[in-house]
């Protein structure tokens, strides 16, 4: 029986190799062994290259159309941004103080400008999709669970950094991360229980969007992996069958 891993495992292969400018340069053996393996063997490698790509581009578009909306990051679960490290003595002095909107109202400032810039990631990872080599491919073949998710993080972390932090930047001021910082600040500081020194709040909301980014990049590519209802398309059920 072939199973679910090894057709995403074929996919792969098949795609990269088929589809590449590169394969000329590849042993005939090695391909005719690709051609031969696994029961998707009958798809032409169009239809296999098309398969993949559209997988890959589904998990991460999907990852970037959750997060990148109004209340994305907000009403996760697991990934809300909460506050700066530095931060949290004071945050605690607030809620204790009865300050419970202002602590809430400054997290969700620094949640909205990650939504605002996460949609700039969209169009950085279909670039790192359509620049994969043969190599990438079989290093993801051979990797964990995970393994796409860090191939993207290798090859876009710096260029979403570069993209996110001036929208982030603009964001924190149109969504007034800066008033509440400051008001956050004002009432606290007094009491000797924070230290801003060295902190850069929207270095701090780039890279915190960034960490949930992929963390929801790698669950589609599990999803993607391990699931058929996540095949939402005829071309991805019928290529990972």
């Amino acid at each position: 029986m072939i199973t679910r891993m090894h057709t995403w495992r074929y996919v792969l292969a098949m795609a990269f190799v088929l589809s590449s400018s590169a394969c000329a340069g590849l042993d005939d053996r090695l391909k005719e062994k690709l051609k031969s393996s696994g029961s998707g063997a009958s798809l032409d490698a169009a239809t296999v290259a098309a398969g993949l790509r559209e997988a890959l581009e589904q998990g991460t578009g999907r990852a970037v159309q959750t997060l990148g909306r109004d209340n994305g990051f907000w009403s996760h679960p697991s990934l809300r941004i909460p506050v700066p490290e530095k931060l949290t003595r004071a945050e605690k002095t607030l809620r204790r103080l009865g300050q419970d909107k202002l602590a809430d109202d400054f997290i969700r400032s620094l949640n909205r400008a990650a939504e605002q810039a996460t949609p700039a990631a969209r169009d950085i990872f279909v670039g790192a999709i359509r620049k994969m080599t043969i190599r990438d491919a079989f290093d993801i073949l051979n990797g964990p669970p995970n393994a796409a998710t860090q191939y993207f993080r290798r090859q876009t972390d710096a260029p979403l950094a570069q993209a996110f932090r001036p929208i982030v930047a603009r964001s924190t001021q149109s969504v007034g991360v800066t008033a509440q910082y400051k008001k956050f600040v004002q009432r606290v500081e007094p009491l000797g229980v924070v230290d801003t020194r060295e902190l850069d709040l929207d270095d701090y909301v780039t890279r915190k969007a960034l960490d949930g980014l992929f963390e929801l990049v790698a669950q589609e590519e599990k999803r993607i992996r391990e699931d058929p209802v996540a095949r939402t398309t005829e071309l991805l059920r019928k290529v990972f069958k």
